[in-house]
C-alpha cells in the first residue's frame, strides 16, 4: 500500500515548514538559548502544522547534533522519532481519551524518567476535547512538571481551552497559508513526484484547500490518481466547481442587475455538473475581490491581473451596500442544506441581492417590528406623512398582531408641553377638539354599548392624520378586543353624531401614556413583554 503524499512529505526539518515562519524562528532561538518552554499550546486551523512542529520540536530538544544542527535527522533519537518508535514520545488524542481518568493515568506516568532520551514529551493533540474534570486534574501537571517533561499541547478551538490552561502555557498561533505558497510548495511537490501538472489547475487546488497544506497536498495526491496531467478542467470536474469565465459572468450580470442572464447562468453551470454550494463559494470569493477592489485594496486580491482588471470593471458598477448585501446573500448560500432544488438558494441569493433593499425603518420603531408599514396594510399617510410628529411615524397594524408606538419622553416640570402638530381633516376637525369632548363620546357610547364603552374607556386620543384617528391602548388586550369591526364600527357611529363627520379608527398600542404615568418603558424589558402580552398595565407607585 502506497503512503499518502501528506504523510510522505511531511515536513522533517525546519527548513521545511512552509508558511509559520514566526513560530519556527521563535522556537529555533529558544533551542539556542537553551530557553525551551516547559508547555506550549499551538492554535491554528486544520493542517497548517501544528502536529509537524510539535514532532519537530520533540526531535530537536532530544537530537544529540550540536545545537544549530538540531533536528539532524541522523541521530538514533531523530531516527526513532521519523519511524514511530521513541518511546519518549508520547502523543494523546485528546478526542477519544477525554476523561478524568486519562488525565490521571498520564500524571502518574509524568514523574518517570525517560527511557533513551533526555525530555519525555507528550503531545496531546485537540486538547479542546477535554472535559472540564479532565483540565482541572492537568493544571498541577502544568504549572510545575519534572524538568525531564515537556507538553505540547495542540487545538483548532482554543477559545474553549480554559484560561487557566492557556495561561501556564506558551502559545504561538499558526496562520492559514495564502494561495502563493500553497501553490509553489504544489508545484515543488509535484516536480519531486515526477508529476505533470498545470500551474492554474495548482492555484485551484490551493484556493480550494483555503488555508491548510494538508488538504492541498491530499487533492494533489487524489488528482494524481485520476490522470497522468493534471488539469484545470479535471480539477474543477472533481471538486463540481465552475470555470473562472463562469464566476466571472455571473457577476457581471448581477452588477448589470439582469436577473434572466444571471439565472441562466446558475442552471447552466448545474447542468455541467457543478455543485451549487461550490459555485456559490466561488462568487463569494469573486466578490470578496470585487470588494476590496472598491475599497482601494487590490494588492490583496490573489488573483491574476486580468481578473483584478474584471473585479475592478464590477466594483464601479455595483454600490458599496448591494455588494454587502451580495456578499452575504451568496455567504449564507455557500452553508445552505441542499434539498430538491439545490440551486434555489443562489437564485434566491441573486434575487435578493438586485432587488432594491427596504426602506430604513424609522427612529425608535421597536426592533420586533422594523418593518415596512406597507407590510401592515398601512398607506403612507399613516406611517409619518409630512406635518406627522417622528414619534407617531411608526408602523402600525390593525390585525391580530400588535402595533406599538414610540412615546416621547414626559416634558420636564414646568416646561411648556410641545404643539403637536396634526394634519387637520376636512371641516376643520383637530385632535384637539376630539379630546375636548372625548368625556361626551364616552358618555353617549355607554348608552348604546357598554361592552365597547368599557374597552374605549382604556384608550386615549392619540393623534390625527387626515380622517384617521389614532387610539392608543396601554395594553394589548383591550386595543385587539376594541380594534374588531363591529366594536370600531359602533364608536364611528358616535363620533359621527357627537362631531358631525365620519372618522377614521385605528387602534394601536403604546408602550407607556406619559400624560398619566410619567413611565417610559424599554422595548424588550420586562414590563414591555408583560404590558403587551399578558394585559398588564404600567402605573407608578408613591
Amino acid at each position: 500500500m502506497s503512503q499518502a503524499l501528506y504523510r510522505k512529505w511531511r515536513p522533517q526539518t525546519w527548513g521545511d515548514v512552509v508558511g509559520q515562519a514566526h513560530v519556527v524562528q521563535t522556537l529555533r532561538n529558544a533551542l539556542h538559548s537553551g530557553r525551551v518552554a516547559h508547555a506550549y499550546l499551538f492554535s491554528g486551523p486544520r493542517g497548517t502544522g501544528k502536529t509537524t512542529t510539535a514532532r519537530l520540536l520533540a526531535k530537536a530538544v532530544n537530537c544529540t547534533a550540536p545545537e544549530v544542527e538540531r533536528p539532524c535527522n541522523q541521530c538514533a533519537a531523530c531516527l526513532a522519532i521519523n519511524e514511530g518508535r521513541f518511546l519518549d514520545l508520547i502523543e494523546i488524542d485528546a478526542a477519544s481519551n477525554t476523561s478524568v481518568e486519562d488525565v490521571r493515568d498520564l500524571r502518574e506516568r509524568v514523574p518517570f524518567s525517560p527511557s533513551v532520551g533526555r525530555f519525555k514529551v507528550y503531545i496531546i493533540d485537540e486538547v479542546h476535547m477535554l472535559s472540564t474534570a479532565a483540565f482541572n486534574a492537568l493544571l498541577k501537571t502544568l504549572e510545575e512538571p519534572p524538568a525531564h517533561a515537556l507538553f505540547i499541547l495542540a487545538t483548532t478551538e482554543v477559545h474553549k481551552v480554559p484560561a487557566t490552561v492557556v495561561s501556564r502555557c506558551q502559545r504561538h498561533e499558526f496562520r492559514r497559508l495564502g494561495v502563493d505558497e500553497m501553490a509553489s510548495y504544489l508545484a515543488q511537490l509535484a516536480r519531486d513526484e515526477k508529476l505533470q501538472a498545470e500551474p492554474e489547475a495548482l492555484v485551484m487546488i490551493a484556493r480550494q484547500a483555503t488555508g491548510s497544506m494538508r488538504d492541498a497536498v491530499s487533492l494533489l495526491d487524489q488528482m494524481a490518481s485520476l490522470s497522468e496531467i493534471i488539469t484545470l478542467a479535471g480539477v474543477l470536474d472533481v471538486l463540481g466547481a465552475a470555470g473562472s469565465v463562469q464566476t466571472q459572468e455571473f457577476v457581471e450580470s448581477l452588477a448589470a442587475r439582469d436577473v434572466a442572464r444571471g439565472l441562466g447562468l446558475i442552471q447552466r453551470a448545474v447542468d455541467a455538473g457543478v455543485e451549487p454550494r461550490q459555485f456559490a463559494r466561488q462568487v463569494t470569493d469573486y466578490l470578496r475581490g470585487v470588494l476590496l477592489a472598491k475599497m482601494n485594496n487590490r494588492t490583496l486580491i490573489e488573483a491574476t491581473d486580468d481578473v483584478r482588471a474584471a473585479m475592478e470593471r464590477t466594483a464601479a458598477l455595483l454600490d458599496l451596500g448591494r455588494l454587502v448585501r451580495a456578499l452575504r446573500a451568496f455567504g449564507l448560500a455557500a452553508e445552505a442544506r441542499s434539498g430538491w432544488r439545490p440551486q434555489l438558494a443562489i437564485e434566491l441569493a441573486l434575487v435578493e441581492t438586485v432587488e432594491d433593499a427596504p426602506a430604513d425603518p424609522p427612529v425608535g420603531t421597536p426592533t420586533s417590528l422594523r418593518e415596512s408599514p406597507r407590510a401592515y396594510g398601512v398607506p403612507p399617510a399613516a406611517s409619518g406623512g409630512r406635518g406627522t410628529p417622528a414619534a407617531h411615524s411608526l408602523p402600525v397594524r390593525t390585525g391580530d398582531a400588535p402595533a406599538a408606538i414610540a412615546v416621547p419622553d414626559p416634558p420636564a416640570a414646568g416646561a411648556p408641553a410641545a404643539p403637536v402638530v396634526a394634519r387637520e381633516a376636512p371641516g376643520g376637525l383637530t385632535l384637539r377638539r376630539i379630546t375636548e369632548v372625548w368625556d361626551q363620546i364616552l358618555a353617549t357610547l355607554r348608552q348604546r354599548d357598554t361592552r365597547a364603552h368599557t374597552l374605549f374607556a382604556q384608550a386615549q386620543p392619540y393623534s390625527l392624520d387626515g380622517e384617521l384617528l389614532h387610539l392608543a391602548f396601554s395594553a394589548d388586550l383591550p386595543r385587539e378586543k376594541a380594534a374588531r369591526p363591529e366594536t370600531v364600527a359602533r364608536l364611528q357611529g358616535v363620533l359621527a353624531e357627537v362631531l358631525g363627520q365620519t372618522v377614521g379608527i385605528r387602534c394601536v398600542l403604546a408602550h407607556a401614556d406619559p400624560g398619566r404615568t410619567g413611565l417610559r418603558v424599554v422595548d424588550g424589558g420586562m414590563v414591555d413583554i408583560a404590558t403587551r402580552e399578558m394585559g398588564a398595565q404600567a402605573i407608578d407607585l408613591p
